[in-house]
């Protein structure tokens, strides 16, 4: 059961560390050096650590109370965004918002989206991480994450919200065609150098293959090339270093300009689907559902296109 016991002292062991002595806090918060001294002291004693080593001349963390400290500087964030949302009424977005976004697709379709979101409401403050991996959002105290995912399992206490699938198409430059032909089957298809996709564990993204409209097969290719970044794929496909199966919505440019030219296109297949996903206990934050909501209006993936 919480008690406000466990409150006490907290406002005084941060304003110390912060400050590096118990005269700076006690000025900060209009108190004595005694009273702050004695504040954290019985703070020490509840928590049965050692939260500063202390000399004449210095105030330093010990590993216990940096840990602490990190933790309490997270639980006062949330409790003065927590205030400043009753102030605003539960009605404007205010404070910090954190985003989880993948690599490429949170940099070219998401970013945007986000400068967007934080001009309409000046009072946000968002931090976006970008990463392919998966990522806890409990854990790591994330408010709302954009997933590109064939995961059909989800953990406990997430909401999401379906957007629709990636479309993925076999493309290649002008350049690379005209030097080695246009492929009009499969086994046309395998003779030519592939720039891949690769994972960080060693492996490559096998290439899908549909057939009238189904998911038929996934194969492990050979690459001319492996990359571990979709943008530096895009590039060596542009450069002609082979044939790729990438999204539409990550060349869709290439593909309008003529640098890159769609190839077999009855192979074209579904890629992986792209939900929203948020703790369910924060969908009810002003911030959360402002996110969730131009995310929902803009960021639909429709027959291989962002947000027609």
């Amino acid at each position: 059961m919480f008690s406000s016991e466990r409150l006490k002292g907290i406002d005084a062991f941060v304003q110390a560390a912060d400050s590096g002595s118990f005269t700076a806090a006690a000025q900060r918060l209009n108190l004595t050096n005694s009273a702050i001294s004695k504040s954290v002291g019985r703070l020490e004693t509840r928590l049965g650590r050692r939260l500063f080593d202390r000399t004449t001349r210095s105030l330093q963390l010990t590993d216990a109370g940096a840990a602490f400290y990190a933790i309490c500087v997270r639980v006062l964030a949330e409790l003065t965004e927590a205030e400043a949302v009753l102030v605003a009424h539960e009605s404007e977005p205010v404070g910090r918002l954190k985003v989880n976004v993948p690599l490429a697709f949170g940099h070219m379709r998401v970013m945007p989206l986000i400068l967007t979101l934080a001009e309409r409401h000046p009072h946000l403050r968002p931090e976006i991480s970008f990463t392919d991996r998966f990522v806890d959002l409990a854990e790591e105290g994330i408010d709302v994450a954009v997933r590109i995912s064939s995961s059909d399992v989800w953990p406990e206490g997430l909401g999401k919200l379906y957007l629709g699938c990636e479309r993925l198409i076999f493309c290649a430059a002008p350049a690379f065609l005209e030097r080695h032909g246009v492929p009009q089957n499969i086994d046309e298809l395998d003779r030519l150098d592939a720039v891949l996709y690769g994972k960080g564990d060693g492996s490559t993204t096998p290439w899908r293959f549909s057939y009238e409209g189904s998911l038929s097969e996934r194969k492990v290719m050979e690459g001319r090339m492996i990359t571990g970044s979709a943008e530096a794929q895009v590039q060596a496909v542009k450069a002609g270093f082979g044939v790729a199966q990438l999204a539409t919505w990550l060349i869709e440019d290439e593909l309008k300009r003529g640098d890159l030219v769609e190839i077999l296109p009855k192979m074209a297949t579904d890629g992986f689907p792209l939900h929203l996903v948020w703790p369910v206990k924060r969908r009810l934050s002003p911030k959360v559902d402002a996110f969730i909501s131009l995310m929902q209006e803009q960021l639909k993936i429709r027959e291989g296109h962002v947000g027609d």
